[in-house]
């Protein structure tokens, strides 16, 4: 018993020692890695909005920021940032504003924060891509193009029940669901396109974790070129090292319990966390996208219990990357096995500064580059006739994971399910991507639907895709 007194006694002194100095029950302990983050996003999300959306630094202000949770420093009007349009970067911070935090655009992957502190001429050191013209494709016709001819409505979809569902996903009872676009498709055609001021076909906006079903269809490609296996070790360098691996129950950890979001890895994206020590200091700081994610110790056996985490999605991107013996090889496998054969151009895939691809949020893409994306699925992975994705990968990020039962078995594989209790309201079939503020690609098999809802959404009342889909299925004929 005297080495639990011990620990007891410990715990009671440092708990003195805490009083002693001002810290109670409220310390914010990671008040100063707060601050660092709350710097970079306003970093990342200026220079992505004036730089890879092309949006002016006033709307930046007005829709990227305005309804941060937490303090943004200074207006359109000036404030304690710099905005070095020649090199495509902005520093936000520095003095008595917190660490200043740089993030700068680079070609082909949007912007990258840099190592806070850093000055920009460390920018040349970061990774860059070539990237397609999103121009190119103006004259091709949809889906590899964006010409659309204007043709009339089908015979058998209702154009005001159509009109109906845009004006209600559009004209929504609290501002706190700001619809920024909406694009239909039925049976390969867009039979619905609506923007709000400020946005058009060609706005690139942040898909947060919309991204991660993207991720799992890269790494379902690869899966299928037989250079990972969904069930076997992940063979990842843990840290911190054990002696050997059979000394490390992380071993255990597969990529399919990773998918699933069932890795047993402790959830430091839990408990208010993820903008402390969590995911949120690859995302706005400048830290490695994967030394965080492999310091997690084991809490749970693997696939027994679900926690949304962004880091089983970034072990899982590590886990890809392994698969690689050519640092440059992987970071063209994107857009080699995926954007460039769909046709997504305006789609860009971000990276930390070591050259990580950041596929649990890090993504910018268009309306239509996301409905491509949802036709591909659609399709049951083909393309034109060529199968790009297997059929069998389809119904892996389909199928509930286990460990997501209790919750109504709403999550597959990196995508979402419709839950248990809404399955008689909307097809059972149905499953969508999911982003912070609102970007939702929902795929609807037995009806031939692929619906792409774009949003800066912010607060507390999430809009609901499964109510959108509700409302869109009023315009269309019964299920096939």
């Amino acid at each position: 018993m005297a080495r639990p007194m011990l620990l007891v006694l410990a715990g009671l002194l440092a708990a003195a020692a805490a009083a002693d100095d001002g810290r109670g029950d409220g310390y914010d302990y990671y008040a100063a890695n707060r601050q660092l983050i709350r710097n970079g996003v306003q970093a990342v999300l200026t220079c992505n909005g004036l730089f890879t959306s092309r949006r002016t630094l006033e709307q930046v202000f007005a829709q990227e920021l305005a309804f941060l949770q937490e303090r943004v420093l200074g207006d359109a009007d000036g404030g304690p940032y710099t905005i070095d349009r020649e090199q495509q970067a902005v520093t936000v911070g520095g003095g008595g504003h917190g660490p200043a935090v740089s993030a700068a655009f680079r070609r082909g992957i949007g912007c990258i924060v840099l190592q806070p502190g850093a000055p920009l001429a460390a920018i040349d050191e970061l990774p860059a891509l070539p990237a397609p013209d999103p121009a190119a494709g103006a004259d091709l016709p949809w889906p590899d193009g964006d010409r659309v001819e204007p043709e009339p409505l089908p015979a058998d979809v209702d154009a005001a029940a159509l009109q109906a569902a845009s004006d209600w996903a559009f004209a929504r009872p609290t501002p706190e669901q700001d619809t920024v676009s909406l694009l239909v498709v039925h049976r390969g055609r867009i039979v619905h396109e609506r923007y709000a001021p400020g946005f058009d076909r060609t706005t690139r906006t942040r898909t947060w974790s919309t991204a991660k079903s993207i991720a799992v269809t890269l790494i379902g490609q690869r899966v299928a070129e037989g250079e990972v296996d969904l069930d076997a070790p992940l063979g990842i360098d843990w840290l911190p090292a054990m002696a050997g691996d059979d000394a490390d129950p992380r071993r255990a950890i597969t990529l399919r319990h990773l998918l699933h979001m069932s890795s047993g890895l402790y959830p430091v994206d839990s408990f208010d966390r993820e903008y402390a020590t969590g995911s949120g200091l690859a995302y706005w700081a400048g830290a490695s996208s994967v030394d965080g994610a492999r310091r997690r110790g084991l809490v749970r056996e693997p696939g027994t219990s679900w926690e949304y985490e962004n880091y089983d999605t970034l072990l899982a991107v590590y886990a890809l990357k392994r698969t690689f013996a050519d640092e440059a090889d992987y970071l063209a496998y994107p857009r080699r096995a995926l954007l460039d054969r769909i046709g997504m151009r305006n789609t860009l895939l971000s990276t930390d500064r070591f050259g990580d691809f950041i596929l649990s949020s890090q993504v910018y893409s268009n309306a239509r580059d996301l409905a491509r994306f949802g036709l591909l699925y659609l399709n049951d992975g083909r393309w034109q006739g060529e199968q790009l994705l297997a059929k069998d990968w389809i119904d892996f990020v389909r199928t509930p994971a286990p460990a997501s039962a209790p919750r109504g078995n709403d999550y597959g594989g990196q995508w979402w399910l419709v839950p248990d209790e809404r399955k008689g309201e909307v097809p059972a079939d149905a499953y969508s991507t999911a982003g912070n503020r609102g970007q939702f690609v929902l795929v609807v098999p037995s009806h031939d639907l692929v619906i792409v809802r774009r949003g800066l959404d912010y607060g507390d009342q999430g809009f609901d895709r499964w109510a959108l889909l509700r409302e869109v299925l009023k315009a269309f004929p019964p299920a096939r």
